[in-house]
């Protein structure tokens, strides 16, 4: 299963929409390997699971362009859910299958994986700041320098079709 689903590939489905974390039911669908139609169908018929800090719809706000999938009438019908970290743990209840178990535990991990960088890069830089306060004026330079490496090589917020950026 690791081999399958690797952590990169579950990072790169994993979007911020309203100041969240968030998965869109027609990736978490194709990772699980059923229809989203099938997904959305047994989220619907325990939605009781699914309190609105778990999983929303989106709104005409949060969609640019419906680009998202396509029907017959051109696009989707409805708007898509979106899951948060809690809202995919609560679906493997709901698909009871191995294959949810297993794409489920990924899942979990890729999200860890993204709050253990942000944590790590939030402590650099109160780290470099701490330093600065403690060193005086000879080390400015070099200060300057480390700011502007990690100004360049933060995780900069990518453009999503579909999503305005936050």
């Amino acid at each position: 299963m690791n081999k399958l689903i690797s952590i990169g590939r579950i990072e790169s489905k994993i979007f911020h929409v309203r100041g969240k974390k968030v998965m869109l039911d027609k990736d978490l669908a194709e990772l699980y390997d059923v229809p989203t139609k099938q997904l959305t169908r047994q989220v619907r018929r325990n939605s009781e699971r699914f309190p609105d800090d778990f999983m929303f719809k989106l709104t005409k706000d949060d969609i640019l362009r419906c680009q998202i999938g396509t029907s017959r009438y051109g696009g989707r019908r409805y708007p898509p859910y979106v899951f948060t970290q809690e809202g995919v743990a609560m679906l493997s209840s709901v698909l009871n299958s191995r294959r949810a178990i297993l794409v489920n535990i990924q899942i979990m991990r890729a999200f860890v994986s993204l709050r253990r960088v942000a944590l790590t890069y939030a402590g650099l830089r109160r780290k470099i700041d701490d330093m600065e306060k403690k060193y005086d004026g000879r080390f400015a330079i070099v200060f300057q320098v480390i700011r502007k490496l990690l100004e360049t090589s933060s995780v900069k917020s990518r453009r999503i079709t579909g999503f305005k950026p936050i």
